[in-house]
């Protein structure tokens, strides 16, 4: 009694090892566009830019620094809030920080 349930467990696990196998080319979704915003970037996590004498990507010596930038969604940018930005969120160019 128990070889005709097993047999079609194993069709079924069979079938469905099959359709995701296939599955994932066809899932796969859009790249999110992106844009550079700068004085959104938490110390050490900026994507690039950090003013002369740094190397890149991780050198942000301190949170919202307005010389760093980090990659956002597009169209975000300046809806993502910077406590050193004068007008309160991120901005598409670098800034001098507000009370520096």
């Amino acid at each position: 009694m128990n070889m005709p349930f097993s047999a079609a467990a194993i069709a079924l696990a069979l079938g469905a090892a099959i359709a995701m196998v296939t599955t994932p080319a066809n899932a796969q979704e859009k790249p999110v566009a992106k844009e550079k915003c700068f004085g959104v970037a938490l110390k050490g996590l900026n994507d690039c830019k950090a003013g002369a004498g740094t190397s890149c990507a991780g050198t942000a010596k301190r949170d919202f620094q307005g010389n760093s930038w980090s990659y956002v969604p597009k169209g975000s940018c300046e809806k993502t809030a910077s406590r050193t930005s004068s007008t309160g969120f991120g901005q598409a160019h670098e800034f001098q920080e507000k009370g520096v």
